[in-house]
């Protein structure tokens, strides 16, 4: 059977470490993109602050051995309450006076028909969606200006911002407004030499709250070009260029890492012969 998963490889570190030292914010650290960027950092010499509401998922990701040889923060947080994110600002800045880098990572998807939904449905996506985004960003560019910190913002985003299905309309809104916020931001922080940039990653299962029926990623892989869903280098190996020196002169951008799923409509016809 063919493999949809994608590249299996472990997180290797490399020889001349890009992140050594610095300092990285994770938020939404116990879902499975969140682990798989934090794992990444870590491999490549990061200090990692973890946030998640899922204190004990944060517990366990932090036993796994790429981190044994750097700093692990937890700080659990439950980002639709301003009063965890000022929480967790006090926590970092006491810890590390000012991180480097900041993933917007967290996010909530679950679906809401417009005649069904209540205001508390939506409320909540957008509190941790996208609220939490600019609370987040706010309170963290703050010491990276005030300590010199030209560093980098990441805002984890969807395919689901150019493209929406039934009963994802308040999902779809927060990624497209994150998208916009994300160029916004770029514009006012990069006289402060903080760069803030976008990645939309594609569909991982596991990623999704939710359980999935039967043969639902065999059919979700069939709408994406490349033949495969996204794997633990994917998304992250985006978000470590962006973040990196490489990309110094990168900032305002989105870059989706969905393998084509966003290019267009896509349906599998048979083998392709070259």
């Amino acid at each position: 059977m063919k493999n949809l998963t994608g590249n299996s490889r472990g997180f290797q570190e490399s020889e001349g470490k890009r992140f050594e030292g610095k300092k990285v914010v994770i938020t939404g650290g116990a879902g499975i993109f969140g682990g798989w960027i934090a794992k990444a950092f870590a491999a490549e010499g990061a200090k990692i602050c973890l946030t998640d509401i899922r204190d004990d998922k944060l517990s366990e990701l932090a036993k796994d051995p790429v981190f044994k040889n750097t700093e692990v923060l937890i700080h659990p947080a439950d980002l639709s309450k301003p009063r965890d994110i000022a929480n967790a600002a006090s926590f970092v800045e006491k810890k590390w006076t000012a991180p480097d880098v900041l993933i917007n990572n967290a996010g909530l998807y679950t679906r809401h028909r417009l005649l069904d939904m209540s205001l508390s449905d939506w409320e909540n996506m957008i509190a941790v969606n996208l609220t939490a985004a600019f609370l987040l960003t706010q309170v963290f560019a703050k010491p990276m200006i005030r300590e010199g910190r030209s560093g980098s913002i990441v805002n984890i985003g969807s395919g689901a911002a150019v493209g929406v299905q039934i009963g994802g309309g308040p999902y779809s809104t927060s990624k497209a407004a994150l998208a916009m916020l994300t160029r916004a931001w770029a514009l006012e922080l990069a006289p402060y030499g903080i760069r803030v940039n976008s990645v939309g990653p594609g569909f991982a299962p596991g990623s999704e709250v939710s359980l999935l029926p039967e043969g639902y990623v065999e059919q979700m892989v069939e709408t994406i070009p490349l033949g495969r869903v996204s794997g633990p280098q994917d998304a992250p190996e985006a978000i470590l260029f962006l973040c990196s020196s490489k990309a110094s002169f990168i900032t305002g951008a989105t870059l989706n890492v969905d393998g084509g799923r966003t290019a267009g409509t896509y349906k599998k016809h048979g083998e392709t012969r070259v």
